[in-house]
């Protein structure tokens, strides 16, 4: 049985332990616990394309840092833990590497919106991100073939810098990975 949660605090990391492996995702935000189905097709299509082009990348590139897909906790907090769809550990953060999840804020975090999680992901994850320190967040719209770039700014927000089209032919580029870009369009070729 789930743990209930702690009147004034809600869940924390060691509730979050106790949740049970029912192959849905289990996120803390807040204190706050979220659950999310598994994904649908076009959404797995595009994690796994993002994920190719960046392990190419950075398998000539080892130093600059390592990307890796949900199933994958990352504990931003002892009451924020999250799965994001994908997301880059830079060739500076390997300390926040562990060998069950990653305690702290990766460079890069990569979500695919759907009507479920397009809320919690353009807002509460976002508010969450910048508060954690997180270097850039994108957000992936399979319904607009789009990409929204936030990044990390002087003072410390996180704000949106580029909106990336297919239908504009658009390449996503990113300072975090010296030379890597991907077209637009062949992320979201249907």
């Amino acid at each position: 049985m789930p743990p209930t949660a702690r009147p004034g605090t809600g869940f924390t990391l060691d509730d979050f332990m106790l949740f049970p492996d029912d192959g849905q995702r289990h996120e803390l935000i807040d204190g706050e616990h979220y659950v999310t189905p598994s994904p649908n097709t076009r959404h797995q299509r595009l994690v796994q394309r993002l994920h190719l082009a960046l392990a190419e990348h950075l398998r000539a590139h080892p130093q600059q840092g390592e990307a890796f897909v949900a199933p994958f906790d990352v504990v931003l907090s002892f009451r924020d833990v999250v799965e994001p769809d994908l997301l880059l550990i830079a060739g500076d953060q390997w300390e926040i590497l562990t060998e069950q999840h990653v305690k702290g804020a990766p460079a890069l975090v990569v979500e695919v919106l759907s009507p479920g999680t397009r809320k919690r992901d353009e807002q509460i994850k976002h508010r969450l991100f910048e508060r954690a320190g997180v270097r850039e967040y994108w957000l992936l719209d399979p319904d607009l073939d789009r990409v929204r770039v936030f990044r990390r700014a002087s003072d410390t927000t996180l704000p949106a810098v580029a909106e990336l089209s297919a239908a504009e032919g658009d390449v996503l580029e990113t300072p975090l990975l010296s030379g890597f870009s991907l077209r637009i369009d062949q992320l979201f070729r249907r």
